[in-house]
């Protein structure tokens, strides 16, 4: 089997790359490929690891036929079209943990130099300019911090700033306040009350059309006079004209921004670079080449974390991906015997029917039904188990719940507190214009699979690669028989479990075998007078 390719455009860690090497991909490494020559070879690859140079959009994945996965090294993804990436089926990946530190100490370096005029210093002492009067600045000690933004980044930055004897206010209204009151951070209600007395802002949002220009003329007309602003997150959360404008006329003390809008080419040469920004020529607004991540710790995280990541995803195993639902209350090592049931409880209807579907309904009992476990990801599992039996094209948790969209069958996802025997539940029925069916699962002891209800039969039945389904009379003889035709066919039985709902009705069987069962062997078993249908089921195939 041919080896899939991985492309990375721009600087990982070395370690990373050899990571993946050592997994069996080919690697090309391409840091600083011009968007030309990308968008003619993109079509070659499986994956595409990226920093936050790489525009991946639609004019990019239109062209990559074969594209499985985009890692991006480090935090954001405001360079990659999540939309666009999803309708393909694409997974992606990021490292929100891996650089966080690395960013955190970057803004409050920022905010030591632009408050001791430190940059300013270092460029005079260069041309012979010691005149110290010059850059008498000010000290952090004793003032506020406005934090926009408490996450993990800002989080850190808190407690970094309190360290400096600064009084920390913060304005996040996604946190709570016990986090607000575990950290010691006064909270803002609102961001105009942040502004009002902060001597020094710094920023550690994510940019969303929310907290895109957040920092405007507005906003800084509200701000105290001679404020300090820290820009180390996203470009374009400060709107740089106001910005400009705020630091010629004085209202901004001092500036350090990390990240511009639009952002220069971090590859070029200086002789090379067409970049303008007014910004550059202000003496007191410090400009660095958005270096939040460049660490050599961060580099061998952020690269190490998204190679490992890339390769799992290659390789169909569950990654936490931005591109769909995460499940609270474990690690995916925790929450993988529930993806592999609802997958497998998904897989049977296809493998089992014929009828088109109007609806798949799954329903989550028992542990799973409380209110702070996550289950979208379960019920993708479901889609994704369903779908792939039937449809050709590659099926992941990314594009699934399009898939069905498109084949016009809903996906409903509903929780109960009805449970009598069993610690947790999956229940998924199936609905056609003709019938409704529903098929039950869980997990013994956090890791065994159970299906304890096929289509109104009870069981108590281990899920294994290949599954006989059989429904017969329940009439005398019959496991007999259907014993001797496998037997003779070379077929070993590891485990067989019949159920019926009345004596002398009907009965199901599920059957473990060692192999699949030939197209001669159903055959041969629908020819037992009494079998009245025979089903191939392959489990995690």
């Amino acid at each position: 089997m041919e080896a899939m390719k991985i492309i990375v455009t721009e600087s990982i860690a070395l370690e990373g790359i050899e990571h993946l090497k050592q997994k069996g991909y080919e690697v090309d490494v391409k840091f600083g490929i011009s968007r030309e020559d990308l968008l003619k070879i993109i079509q070659e690859y499986d994956a595409l690891i990226v920093r936050s140079v790489t525009k991946v959009n639609e004019e990019l994945l239109e062209k990559a036929s074969a594209l499985k996965v985009v890692g991006r090294a480090g935090n954001g993804v405001d360079n990659i079209d999540l939309k666009a990436a999803t309708a393909r089926g694409i997974i992606v990946v990021n490292t929100p943990e891996s650089n966080i530190m690395a960013a955190a100490e970057l803004a409050v370096a920022d905010a030591y130099a632009i408050f001791r005029n430190l940059i300013q210093a270092v460029e005079a002492g260069r041309h012979g300019d010691f005149r110290r009067g010059k850059f008498i600045g000010n000290e952090l000690d004793g003032k506020t911090a406005g934090i926009i933004g408490l996450g993990r980044i800002g989080s850190i930055v808190a407690r970094k700033l309190m360290g400096s004897n600064m009084r920390v206010v913060a304005y996040d209204p996604y946190i709570g306040a016990e986090h607000f009151a575990q950290l010691g951070v006064t909270r803002c209600e609102t961001l105009e009350e942040l502004l009002r007395q902060a001597d020094l802002i710094t920023l550690h949002t994510p940019k969303t059309p929310e907290t895109y220009g957040i920092l405007g003329e507005k906003e800084i007309a509200m701000c105290k006079d001679g404020v300090r602003i820290v820009n180390a997150a996203r470009g374009g959360l400060v709107n740089e004209k106001a910005l400009y404008d705020g630091l010629v006329s004085g209202k901004v003390a001092a500036a350090a921004l990390d990240v511009l809008d639009p952002e220069p080419n971090y590859n070029k040469k200086p002789e090379e670079q067409d970049y303008r920004n007014p910004l550059l020529e202000l003496a007191n607004c410090i400009i660095t080449p958005h270096l939040g991540a460049s660490t050599d710790e961060a580099n061998y995280n952020v690269g190490t974390a998204v190679t490992q990541l890339v390769g799992e995803a290659l390789e169909g195993h569950v990654v936490p991906a931005v591109n769909m639902p995460q499940v609270s209350g474990g690690n995916i090592e925790d929450i993988k015997p529930y993806l592999n049931l609802a997958e497998a409880l998904g897989s049977i209807y296809f493998q089992t029917e014929k009828r088109p579907l109007k609806r798949v309904e799954v329903i989550y009992s028992g542990d799973l039904a409380k209110d702070d476990v996550s289950t979208g990801l379960y019920t993708l599992s479901v889609a994704k188990g369903l779908l792939g039996v039937i449809v050709p094209t590659r099926v992941n948790y990314v594009n699934a719940k399009n898939l069905l969209d498109s084949m016009g069958i809903g996906l409903v996802e509903s929780k109960s507190t009805d449970l009598e025997k069993y610690t947790n539940l999956i229940t998924v029925r199936f609905v056609s214009d003709e019938k409704t069916l529903s098929v039950s699962g869980t997990v013994f002891a956090k890791s065994e699979l159970r299906i304890v209800e096929f289509y109104g039969y009870k069981l108590d039945f281990e899920p294994s690669e290949n599954v006989l389904a059989i429904q017969n009379r329940d009439v005398p003889g019959i496991i007999g028989k259907i014993g001797t035709v496998l037997g003779d066919a070379g077929i070993n039985i590891a485990a067989v479990q019949w159920s019926r709902k009345d004596k002398g009705d009907k009965a199901e069987a599920f059957v473990s075998i060692d192999q699949a069962a030939g197209e001669q062997t159903i055959r041969e078993l629908l020819a037992i007078e009494g079998v009245q249908k025979v089903s191939n089921i392959r489990f995690f195939a």
